[in-house]
């Protein structure tokens, strides 16, 4: 565990009950095979191919085109039974053995698929898809009950992922929602030398996680705190973290562009404190690498009131993933 001092700096508030700077226009949907659900996540491979998905009964899924749609392409569990899994919805409580992957990233130097697993943890998938290998499991002093957010430093391969919970499970989560639970953490897995270490910890459910472009820092949101902090890697402020922004809504993915700037899923919470269903309004936001927002953009026509787990920027198109949602969408800001 590093020794993090807690640097508090100026907070930036986004306030997203405001109207948003413009409504995302939805120009595909890309449905996945029923009755799965959950492209929590998307990624792209070093050739452009994709988006890949994660999904609700343990597989990746590749969007291969408009006529063949998605294909399986590998899964996360390494005894999976194929007609007990497939077709599984969210949060089953099979889920534990079937999987339930959740944060993706490609190695483009390797072709390497890494994958945070709700119940299997750090896992990857060689660039042929198929095969899995177990690389940090909850059987590992329980670091990686809930693995949830990752991301791949492109010129190291270093992956950064996230802890949401060691006291409770994927299929616990509206539980967990009300609990109060500060027991996640951001870990860093070298494959170099296949050591991980806790950047991290005592955080709110940790949903998402991007490094910079030049690899200096790494942020992390925090679900339940409403926040998201930066873990600085390099430089004089090596070792140390900070507040890097305070949205007014629960921050999920963090994804960065080839600009170096990074999209935040953001959800706000519509209704009263204690009713057990309420309502959200999705958006994501756009922020420079000092926390400047540049852009907010509603996902409502995306996702109605259901929450948004992810916005990706691809080649100037923008991408959408929902935990609840049975498709992927493609919109423009």
């Amino acid at each position: 565990m590093l020794n993090m001092a807690m640097v508090v700096t100026a907070t930036l508030v986004i306030f997203l009950f405001c109207s948003p700077s413009s409504v995302a226009i939805l120009l595909n949907k890309l449905q996945l095979p029923a009755p799965v659900t959950g492209p929590e996540s998307l990624a792209f491979d070093r050739d452009g191919g994709g988006p890949y998905v994660s999904s609700s009964d343990g597989r990746i899924f590749k969007y291969i085109g408009p006529n063949d749609g998605f294909k399986e392409y590998a899964y996360t569990s390494p005894n999976r039974n194929k007609k007990v899994c497939d077709g599984l919805g969210d949060f089953s409580a099979i889920q534990a053995t079937c999987g339930r992957p959740l944060g993706l990233g490609f190695n483009h130097q390797t072709g390497d698929l890494y994958v945070a697993d709700a119940y299997f943890g750090l896992v990857k998938i060689g660039p042929d898809g198929g095969n899995v290998t177990q690389l940090v499991g909850p059987e590992q002093a329980n670091t990686t009950r809930f693995a949830d957010g990752l991301d791949v430093d492109p010129d190291t391969g270093i992956v950064y992922f996230t802890v949401a919970s060691t006291n409770f499970q994927l299929k616990d989560f509206q539980t967990l929602l009300n609990s109060g639970d500060n027991s996640g953490s951001l870990l860093k897995y070298d494959p170099s030398t296949n050591q991980t270490t806790v950047l991290l910890k005592n955080l709110e459910v940790p949903s998402g996680v991007a490094v910079s472009r030049d690899g200096s820092f790494v942020l992390v949101s925090e679900y339940l705190a409403n926040r998201i902090q930066r873990v600085w890697l390099k430089g004089p402020r090596a070792n140390s973290s900070e507040l890097f922004t305070v949205v007014a809504g629960r921050p999920d993915n963090i994804k960065r562009n080839s600009r170096g700037q990074f999209w935040i899923s953001v959800n706000s919470i519509v209704g009263p404190p204690r009713f057990p269903r309420r309502s959200t309004l999705p958006a994501g936001v756009r922020v420079t690498e000092n926390g400047l927002v540049l852009q907010i953009v509603s996902l409502a026509g995306e996702y109605g009131t259901e929450p948004a787990s992810e916005v990706q920027e691809y080649n100037g198109t923008l991408y959408g993933g929902s935990l609840f949602a049975d498709y992927a969408t493609i919109f423009s800001p």
